[in-house]
This record gives structure tokens, sequence and C-alpha cells, in this order.
């Protein structure tokens, strides 16, 4: 008798184990199940498709050779059957079945050998006031996603608010402000935009980039209700303001949809996720599962984790199709690499931000450097600015985050650490890194082994920094600090701002710095600083060599 495979969930994780299933094993049985009509589709691409940058929804479906996944597709190209507009409601382990129920109240039970979960995750309920009002949608599904559409393209959309600072929500915040033209704000509740993921410097660095394209971001500010009108919505009321708006989009994050296995007597985590083994098999084996579902183990950590990427699921998908057809492959967990685009600029981050080092109990600090993506002489640059986690003493690398408006120079950076991480890399395993190098689409000294340079002069105490955040605090009070910058560029660069804050700017050029030693106050608190903190840095080792030991210098410029 051939194989039965059930396969339960049809966006990302499900078709790729299935039809993996049905490569390695051919006789196999398989069906797959999902609830809704829209099956297999880059649900990741959604807010392209809302932006118009992907102009017809089953773009998102199609093969890259422009054939469109749907029922007929996987029976005639995949060889196996899809029951769509099917939920399943429930699975009996002891007579290995699942129980299916189609929109015509019909049911059905499915015989297996082995089950698929890709049940992916639900979105995180929001209690407050006013959710179900017309106008107000979740961006968990293409069906939503098309309604979004419909009723922005209808041109009666003038405001848009979007709950939530995370990945989905600014996304969803350039696609309304840069194609259509709509005024766009967006409230976190956390005190800077991408909490989790990137540091606060560089939260700010995105969030400075949105309101330079006529984004509002507010950032601890809690939402309280939504109001409406002739039941559609109509405001926003958070704990600061009221803020009007015709759409509203709720993006506070997903959560796992583990319903069906815990029901199904799986072993789930407390805080949510199918708990599952490194070859994707939950506490029942002939059953897998992945993707939004389940939790992994962190590389990084060590400690399990929630990792809702549909570039995750694919290559989980493989290995259990791998696995349910007989081979033993493994999925060893995840490194928590993401890239986003925002407007002009793409932000980028792998392994742990600064902030998460910290409270994983790591004794961690990072680094900020902005150096050219290619070599400085050539025509055509951008800057990259890269920050770099590490932890003392060992200087193992914990992480990395950077932004470019080249976004594909950021994400190779990335893309190259996050290739090492698990491997626990150090300092000198980045600072010696082999990049490849052509002026046109590097340096000889890639900014990546700049920045693991400039960490290992902090770990040794060469370097004494401040953070661009501590720095914008220390010049808000910068009457009570006592404060002095240094500004170590040539007086063409450092004009404009020595002219305005005569009293708190003083310009000495690096150059110049160890023949006027006798202008460096003792009695004030001093900041060095250039374009990107090389020539205040080479200026604070002149300093510290002459017996200044406490001016720190300012990262990243």
């Amino acid at each position: 008798m051939s194989l039965k495979v059930v396969v339960i969930g049809g966006v990302a994780l499900g078709p790729k184990a299935a039809c993996r299933i049905k490569r390695v094993a051919p006789d196999a049985d398989v069906t797959m199940v999902d609830a809704s009509k829209l099956i297999s589709y880059g649900g990741c691409g959604i807010p392209y498709y809302v932006s118009g940058d992907v102009s017809d929804y089953r773009q998102l479906q199609e093969t890259s050779f422009h054939m469109v996944r749907d029922e007929d597709f996987f029976k005639a190209c995949k060889d196996f059957k899809v029951m769509t507009e099917t939920r399943a409601l429930s699975i009996d382990r002891k007579a290995k079945t699942v129980l299916v129920q189609t929109l015509d109240g019909t049911t059905t039970t499915l015989p297996y050998d082995k089950l698929v979960l890709g049940t992916g995750s639900t979105p995180r309920n929001l209690p407050i006031p006013g959710r179900e009002l017309g106008n107000v949608f979740t961006v968990a599904t293409l069906d939503q996603a098309i309604r979004i559409k419909e009723q922005v393209a209808g041109g009666d959309i003038g405001s848009v608010v979007i709950v939530g600072g995370g990945f989905i929500g600014l996304e969803m915040a350039e696609a309304f402000a840069d194609m259509w033209g709509i005024q766009t704000t967006v409230v976190e509740v956390a005190d800077q935009i991408m909490p989790g993921f990137m540091s606060r410097s560089m939260a700010t660095i995105a969030q400075k980039h949105l309101e330079g394209n006529g984004v509002s971001v507010f950032t601890s500010e809690m939402v309280q209700a939504i109001e409406g009108e002739d039941n559609k919505v109509a405001r926003v009321v958070t704990n600061k303001r009221t803020v009007d708006a015709d759409l509203v989009i709720l993006a506070v994050g997903v959560v796992p949809n583990d319903t069906l296995a815990r029901e199904a007597g799986l072993l789930c985590s407390d805080r949510g996720g199918i708990v599952v083994s490194k070859t994707m098999q939950t506490s029942d084996p002939d059953i897998y599962a992945g993707g939004d579902c389940v939790l992994i183990e962190n590389m990084v950590t060590g400690k399990l984790g929630y990792y809702p990427l549909g570039s995750l699921a694919n290559r989980q998908g493989r290995v259990i199709g791998t696995n349910v057809a007989g081979g033993r492959e493994t999925f060893d967990g995840a490194i928590g690499s993401y890239i986003i685009k925002l407007f002009d600029y793409g932000f980028a981050g792998t392994g742990l931000s600064l902030p998460v080092a910290l409270r994983e109990g790591f004794d961690a600090f990072s680094t900020h450097v902005i150096m050219a993506d290619h070599s400085h002489f050539y025509p055509k640059r951008d800057m990259v600015s890269l920050e770099i986690v590490v932890e003392r003493p060992t200087g193992r690398i914990l992480g990395l985050q950077g932004a470019c408006h080249n976004g594909d120079s950021v994400k190779g950076r990335v893309d190259a650490v996050a290739a090492i991480l698990k491997y626990r890399p150090t300092l000198r395993d980045v600072s010696n890194m082999e990049m490849a190098y052509s002026p046109p689409f590097g340096s000889a000294m890639d900014v990546l082994n700049a920045a693991a340079n400039a960490a290992e002069n902090i770990l040794l105490g060469r370097n004494v920094p401040i953070d661009p955040v501590e720095f914008a605090r220390l010049w808000e009070n910068r009457v009570n600090e006592n404060l002095l910058c240094i500004d170590t560029r040539e007086w063409g660069n450092a004009e404009p701002f020595v002219t305005k804050y005569p009293e708190f700017w003083k310009n000495i050029p690096q150059g110049q710095i160890k023949d006027r030693l006798n202008e460096i106050p003792t009695d004030k608190k001093i900041v060095l600083l250039c374009n990107t903190g090389g020539r205040s840095y080479e200026s604070q080792v002149i300093l510290r060599h002459a017996g200044f030991m406490e001016p720190v210098n300012l990262q990243g410029g």
C-alpha cells in the first residue's frame, strides 16, 4: 500500500512539504487541506500587492514560470490532491484520521499514515473597543489584503492608522504613504519601532526615515479605542491623542495557531507553539509540524523561540517532506535574520540586538560603524551603517544589524555573519573574514571588517565610545551636562555647528589635534566626533596618549 499523507495548511510550509514528499516518494498518496480558496502564495509580498508594486494578487500565487498554484496546478503538475475551503476540525491520533468540514457543512474523515501540520499563525488579539467596526483590518491572509486594496482603490480613504510598529505595520505604512499618498500614522506601544529586532539607535534611524517620507510615528503610546460613525472607523484614540482614520490596520504581531495540535494532545508550549524535534516531529512521531505554528531553537541563545518567517517555513517544509518520505534530515534552528525595505532604504539584521542580548543575560556591548559600501574613490557608492553586538570578555559575536540606501549591500554583510553565527564566531573571525573585493562592489577593508576592528578596540579599552542615543540625551541637556563637542572634521564641515553653538561646539581637525592640546579643557564633558567615527577615534588615541582620558568618541559620527 502507498503511504497516505495528510497535510493541513496550504500557504508556505504545506505546499513545500507536499511537493517534496511526491518528489522523494512518487507513489505516496498526499492530500493537502486549507480553509481558504487562495493557497500557496507569498504572504510576505502582501504589502507590495496593497501598494501596487504587485498589480495582481495572482502574481503572489505564481511560479517563476507564471503558472498559478491552485488545485488544478498541484493535481496536474505535482500529482497530489488539494481540498480548499475545507477546515480541519480535529485529529484522532489513535485512529490516525483527520475530520474535515467543507463550506456547506459536509464532514469527511481523512486517514493518514503521516500527518503534517502547517497551520500557521493568527493575529494577536487586541481587546480594544471598536475593533469590529468596518474598515478595521488585520493583514494575515491574502483574502484580507484583497479587501484592503479594494477599499484603498475606491478613492475614499484619506487617512490610515496602523497599530503596531513591527515588520508588517511598517511595510504597510510605506504601501499607503508612498504609492497611494494617504496620510499614514503608526502607533507603537513600545518606546521604539521594531522592538526586539532593532537597537534603539537603529530604530531611530528607521523612524527618522519614515517621518522624512511623510509617515507620522508615535511611540510609547497605547491605543485605547477605535471610534466610528455609521459602523465605519472614524478615529483612533490613544492615551496621548486622537487621530483621524478612514481605515485601521491592526499589526500587533501574530501567535502560533496551535489549537488543532493542542486539542489532539500534542506537546505545546505554555506560551503557545508546537514543540518539535530537530527532525520536525511533534510528540507524536507520526505527526510533523513546521512554519509559523512551531517553536524552534535559537542557535545563538540555545533557547526555544518563535520565528514566523516564510523563508524558514519553506526550508522546514523540505526537511519534513524528506523525513515523511523515509529520510532523516534535521533542521537545526534559527538565527533570526530579517530585512525590511522602508521607502528607499534597506534595514537588515541577524542574531541578537543589544537590548535582546542584555535581556538574555549576556554581558554585551555594541559598536556602530558608518562607511562606504564600495571603494571611496568609485563614483557609485552608498554609506552603510552597521551595528555589531559582542559578548564581553570573549569577543563572541552575538548579532549584527545595518542600514543602507542600497539594500543589497547591507543584506550581503548581514548574510555573511548569519552564516557563521551558529558556530560562535569571535571578532577575530569577522575582522579577518575574506570578502570578495573589487572597487565597484566593495572596499579593500570591508565595512564588516571595520566594524569588527572597531568593536575589538572597544573591548580592549582603546576606544571609549558613546552611542548616538546617549549622545542625543547629553545634547538635550548640554548646559547642565557642561558638554563640549570637539569636531575633528575640517572647518568647512564643522563651521555651521560652531557658528550656531559656539559654547558647545569647537573645531580641531584631527590632523591638528596633537599641536593644539592646550585648547582641550579639563573641566568639561568632551565628545569627539566626525562624519563616521574614524577621525574622532584617531583623535581620541592622541588625546589618551597625552593623558586626556575622559573624552569619548561618538560611534558612527
